[in-house]
């Protein structure tokens, strides 16, 4: 960036005041909170996010500095949310990933449920791992299925869930042929993202100097915990 296109100390100073307020407005919705869903506490969360974002990108461009926060990307992956402060109905979206990594083990178990109900047109169907994930599809919840997917022969992706809301329900059937179709993102009030990408962390030096430090003969016995993160991203 050109010295012309910095902005002032005056700029960052006025950032830095910024993040001070949001976060005084921020505790205070919070310690007047009417549950678990109070808008205010939503609308104090992005304008504190909102404000912590522009300090930090002032404060990089003027002296080459960054904060140690790390500020949900609500501005990034959503647009501003212009849905009905008081919505009677709602939609969910879930979308889960999975790698298939035991095909055989796949089609074992689809095998087992056509068995079980002795149905021929799913025996036709359970020799290919396509017809036996929907099988599996047909007879399992996909909750159940997250929860079993290693019995099934599959590995976790990403996943995400979002909760859209609306005035009014849509009529039956209005949406079946092209459900995702009409997904406005200004209408989400909240989403759940689950990704291996959160789960990585940079390695403690301290741990590295004492592995180094450790006498001959001695046996290593560190143990890496990775726990799956679920950031949300608030309304």
């Amino acid at each position: 960036m050109s010295d012309a296109a910095q902005p002032t100390a005056a700029e960052v100073r006025a950032a830095a005041e910024a993040v001070k307020a949001a976060l005084d407005r921020h505790l205070a919705a919070v310690e007047r909170r009417s549950g678990d869903d109070d808008p205010a506490v939503y609308e104090a969360f992005n304008e504190l996010a909102a404000a912590a974002e522009e300090y930090d990108e002032l404060l990089y461009d003027r002296y080459d500095e960054v904060t140690p926060f790390e500020i949900p990307g609500t501005e990034d992956t959503l647009p501003p949310y212009t849905g009905p402060e008081e919505p009677n109905a709602l939609s969910v979206l879930i979308r889960r990933d999975y790698t298939v990594v035991e095909p055989q083990r796949l089609i074992a178990q689809a095998q087992r449920i056509a068995a079980v109900e002795e149905d021929s047109t799913r025996g036709a169907a359970n020799g290919s791992a396509h017809g036996a994930l929907g099988i599996l599809f047909g007879e399992y919840e996909p909750d159940e299925i997250a929860s079993r997917h290693k019995e099934f022969g599959l590995e976790e992706g990403d996943s995400t869930l979002w909760v859209t809301a609306a005035d009014l329900p849509p009529e039956p059937g209005e949406w079946l042929d092209a459900p995702f179709d009409q997904i406005d993102p200004q209408q989400v009030v909240c989403r759940f993202d689950v990704s291996a990408v959160f789960d990585d962390e940079p390695d403690d030096p301290e741990d590295d100097e004492d592995d180094d430090l450790e006498p001959l003969g001695s046996e290593d016995d560190l143990e890496d915990d990775v726990e799956e993160e679920d950031l949300p991203t608030q309304r």
